[in-house]
C-alpha cells in the first residue's frame, strides 16, 4: 500500500502512482510536482526567517513516474526579499522548473483597514467531487475533495475544499505552502468548461500562486472560473482559502483543443 505522493532514495524522488494525472497514466498530474517544488522553496535555508509570497511553475514537458532529480539555487539572496528558482530533471533532462519569492516576515499591527473575509462553508458542507472516467490517482485517492458549488462531470464555475490524504513525502510533515501548491492546480479541473464527456482537453502548462499570508490547516479552498477563446487558449483563475479565510489567488495559462 502506497502512503506518500513520493519517496527519497538518496538524492532522488521516486513518484508513487498516486502521482498519476488525467493526461496520461504515464504522466504525474501538475499539482504533485508543483508541491514538492514549493517545499523546496519554502524550506531553503535563510538567515532571516522568510515567508512564501509567490510561486510560478512552469511544466516543461509531461512529468514522468520515474525518479526525478532536483536542483535548487537561491538566486537572489537578501534579509528581505529573495528568489528560490528549483527544478525537476528525469535522466538528465528538465522536466519541470519553479521560481519561487519570499519576503521576511515580522510582526506588525497594520494601521490600515483590511478588507473583510467573505463566510466560506467548511468542507462538511461540501459533497464528494464526482470525476471523468481518467481523472487519475492523484484525484481520487491522494486528494479528497469537497464541492460546494459545480463539480468536475458539470461544465461551468466552481468551489471546493480539497485535502490531501497522504504526505507528499513518505515519512516528512507536509506544509501548508505543499498543501495549497498540491491543491491550487486543480483550479482548472473545478471549472472545467467539458463536462462528463470530456470533448476537450484544458492542459496548463503553467501555474501561477500569489500568497498574503501564511497558510493553515489542512484543508485548501478553491473558487474557480475558466475563460476560453477559439485560438485554443484558455485562463483559470481561483480564489484560494483555507480556514481561516481568504488566502490568495492561483492562475493557470491553458492550452485546449479537441479530445484525441
Amino acid at each position: 500500500m502506497t502512503h506518500a505522493l513520493f519517496v527519497r532514495d538518496g538524492d532522488l524522488y521516486r513518484p508513487t502512482r498516486l502521482t498519476e494525472g488525467p493526461w496520461s497514466p504515464d504522466a504525474q498530474h501538475g499539482g504533485a510536482p508543483a508541491a514538492l517544488l514549493a517545499g523546496v522553496i519554502e524550506k531553503t535555508p535563510s538567515e532571516v526567517e522568510m515567508v512564501v509570497a509567490r510561486i510560478s511553475v512552469e511544466l516543461l514537458r509531461p512529468v514522468p513516474l520515474h525518479p526525478l532529480a532536483l536542483v535548487t539555487t537561491l538566486i537572489r539572496p537578501g534579509r528581505r526579499v529573495q528568489l528560490v528558482a528549483a527544478s525537476l530533471a528525469h535522466e538528465g533532462q528538465e522536466v519541470v522548473r519553479a521560481l519561487g519569492l519570499r519576503v521576511r516576515r515580522a510582526e506588525m499591527h497594520m494601521p490600515l483597514a483590511q478588507p473583510e473575509d467573505g463566510q466560506i462553508a467548511s468542507p462538511e458542507k461540501g459533497r464528494p467531487a464526482s470525476f471523468f472516467a481518467n481523472a487519475g490517482a492523484f484525484a481520487t485517492e491522494a486528494m479528497e475533495i469537497r464541492m460546494l458549488e459545480g463539480d468536475f462531470s458539470e461544465p461551468g464555475p466552481g468551489k471546493a475544499w480539497l485535502r490531501l490524504r497522504v504526505p507528499l513525502i513518505e515519512g516528512e510533515e507536509t506544509t501548508g505552502v505543499e498543501r495549497v501548491a498540491a491543491a491550487a492546480d486543480f483550479g482548472n479541473g473545478v471549472s472545467n468548461l467539458a463536462g462528463a464527456e470530456r470533448n476537450w482537453v484544458f492542459i496548463n502548462p503553467d501555474l501561477t500562486i500569489h500568497l498574503v499570508r501564511p497558510p493553515v490547516g489542512e484543508w485548501i479552498y478553491l473558487d474557480s472560473s475558466t475563460q476560453v477563446h477559439e485560438a485554443g487558449t484558455g485562463l483559470a483563475t481561483s480564489v484560494l482559502g483555507d480556514e481561516a479565510g481568504r488566502l490568495g489567488t492561483a492562475a493557470q495559462s491553458l492550452l485546449v483543443e479537441p479530445m484525441p
